[in-house]
């Protein structure tokens, strides 16, 4: 009796209104709006604005944004079919939809059906007002008229699909859809439709995951309504009353959690982050990490980055297994922990010394136990080769050769090679010595993927970004083009682990000190991938192994990133393609540096000095030497300019501008270097 009251009062207020319409326009023009811009759960979506993540509301509820046009045209024509046929006409309030209803009530006894518009339904959703007393349907009433004075009918169709509940925690059709069916709302079928439009009538006694027989039934009207009103064909409801409705709630997506967490935590106040994630190969890499330690302990941790190396967008970025606080600490973001990168900084001293002319792919080095000063590394299995190809002393991860090539680089130009690639470390006590070229000191992750991307580009540093909004210019030249490339046909010489296909991938594992951190990260011609293992609290993994345990996984992941990989560019025309018998002497046999300057007549650079600012001539730039014992050779960014000299001064042919370093090398191995700077 209490609905038929209202509904009596109503057309009694209508009747009346009709009679004094410039009252009425003055109390609807009078009427204070609640806030017509509803909070909605901050969205992380990916680089085609596909939902990565969201976040509930200040009140734990899941209410996310919403317009009429990426709603399923389907669901509305059903929506308005079911709820308010003349929606597109009435002025807020349907007096006929309110002379029927009280007319069946005043005949049946009892309330038959409400005439509640979906203007007037918006208006007690933006109020949270209740349904049943008269002072409040009043009110929908009142916020109803005046809500089709100030918005057009889609603004508050978008407010109805925003506010509308489902039960539980779940407000609006975009969190039901994914609570329900897993997807978007822009494509439903009559059946998800039919069911999505008939839970806000009644969202916790028709809950499908609680009561699916009353959902089942409750959408069944819902799809006979809409076959009546022409909506559907007698077939399709058919078709859609014989499917089954969803017996459990689907978690709301939580897509790269770490990432999405740090994009929150920069822009508190932003509702929506566009990532450069790809959605699709994020879901694959997760599942990935998820697997490849589920047979590993209860500790063992996981952390994934891809990144495309072309314009430096983060395509996937796993933190960890699983985004949780259990044993593998998953709530911390091992893509950004600094750890020990192990023997994954080796293919950088190697290209440092390709560029100094230290060294070249061909140049024979040794092998062979090796005190420096009172550092004495030795090799990971304890056994010595001898004299090799430079070639293998990488391939094969040996430390000697590696140290000994820090060593005449000396330390600070490798961490200043790190610097210029953007790349964060720690050093433990400060101290950089050489033990940093074998993993002695902390990285990221992200920044190794960040410095092999470096390498992959031909040498020129581009931080990554996982922003789609802002420019990514270029970075500093952390090698030449030539070294960058010397380096990674080096690494895609590495045979693949057993399983893996024969791709040729450039690649690079590591294991720090204690079996603690398993890396592997490689390129190929636009991808970057790197795959860090180990346990979130530091302690060992015994017998954790880079190439045993990172690198299958880094093989699996580029499989996910594409069908085939893209091949590496080809060398530089100035790359020197020979074998070791044809390389300038100086270049044939690594000399350390004490060999190097042991005598008290070793060459010295004596013009250009170091640091100067030249403008060369036409016939080139005079160089001169002293010291040393010829015949000289000349390198200009490590590369032979000039060999065999017996003169001590020179002209070398020079056309670049901007920073050149000049190298020279005398007859016994000794060298001297300067840089300098051509306008």
């Amino acid at each position: 009796m209490i609905r038929a009251r209202w509904l009596f009062a109503t057309a009694l207020v209508l009747w009346t209104g009709a009679f004094a319409r410039d009252g009425v326009d003055e109390w609807i023009d009078a009427t204070v709006l609640p806030s017509l811009i509803p909070q909605t759960s901050v969205q992380v979506l990916d680089r085609d604005g596909a939902l990565l993540r969201a976040y509930t509301v200040a009140d734990g509820r899941w209410r996310l944004p919403l317009s009429t046009v990426e709603t399923d045209p389907g669901f509305v024509a059903m929506l308005l079919a079911y709820e308010d046929r003349r929606f597109r006409d009435h002025p807020g309030v349907d007096a006929r939809a309110m002379m029927r209803a009280l007319a069946q009530a005043m005949w049946n006894g009892q309330v038959v059906s409400g005439g509640s518009t979906l203007t007037m339904q918006t208006a007690r959703l933006l109020e949270e007002s209740g349904t049943g007393a008269l002072s409040g349907k009043l009110r929908q009433m009142r916020v109803a008229l005046a809500l089709e004075r100030r918005l057009t009918k889609d603004q508050i169709l978008d407010l109805y699909l925003q506010l509308a509940p489902y039960g539980g925690n779940v407000e609006g059709l975009r969190a039901a859809s994914l609570a329900y069916f897993g997807k978007e709302p822009r494509r439903l079928t009559p059946a998800e439709a039919a069911l999505l439009v008939a839970l806000p009538q009644s969202p916790e006694a028709r809950r499908p995951d609680r009561h699916p027989a009353a959902a089942a039934a409750a959408r069944d009207r819902v799809l006979a309504r809409a076959v009546g009103a022409g909506v559907l064909t007698a077939d399709a409801g058919a078709v859609a009353r014989s499917e089954p409705v969803p017996t459990a709630r689907r978690p709301v997506p939580a897509l790269a959690p770490h990432l999405a967490d740090r994009a929150k935590a920069e822009q508190p106040g932003a509702l929506t982050h566009r990532l450069t994630i790809d959605r699709s190969l994020q879901i694959a890499l997760e599942k990935l990490a998820a697997d490849s330690v589920a047979a590993m302990g209860e500790q063992m941790q996981i952390a994934i980055v891809v990144a495309d190396h072309a314009n430096g967008e983060i395509l996937a970025s796993v933190g960890s297994a699983e985004f949780t606080g259990d044993q593998r600490q998953g709530f911390v973001d091992m893509t950004q922990a600094l750890r020990s990168p192990g023997s994954t900084l080796k293919p950088l001293v190697y290209g440092l010394a390709f560029d100094e002319g230290l060294a070249h792919p061909e140049t024979l080095i040794e092998d062979r136990p090796t005190r420096f000063g009172t550092y004495a590394p030795q090799n990971f299995d304890r056994q010595y080769r001898g004299t090799i190809r430079v070639r293998e002393a990488l391939q094969m991860s040996l430390n000697i050769p590696v140290v000994a090539l820090t060593e005449a680089l000396g330390p600070a130009r490798l961490l200043a090679a790190l610097d210029r690639a953007r790349v964060r470390y720690a050093i433990p006590l400060d101290d950089p010595g050489l033990a940093i070229a074998l993993g002695g000191l902390g990285v990221s992750l992200q920044d190794m993927v960040q410095l092999y991307a470096a390498i992959a580009r031909g040498g020129t540093a581009l931080p990554l970004r996982w922003r789609m909004e802002g420019d990514n210019p270029p970075g500093a030249r952390v090698l030449s083009d030539i070294a960058a490339w010397q380096v990674g046909d080096i690494l895609a010489g590495l045979p693949p682990p057993p399983g893996a296909p024969e791709n040729h991938l450039a690649y690079k594992t590591g294991t720090s000190y204690g079996h603690r951190d398993a890396w592997a990260i490689g390129f190929d011609g636009r991808h970057v991938v790197g795959v860090w293992m180990g346990r979130a609290d530091g302690t060992p993994v015994p017998g954790a192994f880079g190439a045993d345990v990172a690198a299958p996984v880094l093989f699996q992941a580029f499989a996910r990133v594409a069908p085939k990989l893209e091949p590496q560019p080809a060398p530089p025309p100035a790359t020197l393609l020979v074998a070791n018998a044809q390389l300038p002497v100086p270049l044939q046999r690594f000399r350390p540096r004490g060999a190097a300057f042991a005598a008290a007549d070793a060459p010295k650079l004596t013009f250009p000095p170091d640091g100067a600012v030249l403008e060369p001539l036409a016939a080139g730039l005079k160089v001169r030497v002293e010291g040393g014992v010829a015949p000289f050779s000349w390198l200009v960014d490590g590369l032979p300019a000039v060999t065999g000299l017996p003169a001590r001064e020179t002209l070398l042919p020079l056309s670049t501008r901007g920073f050149v370093t000049l190298s020279v090398i005398d007859a016994e191995g000794r060298s001297a270097r300067s840089t300098i700077r051509l306008r």
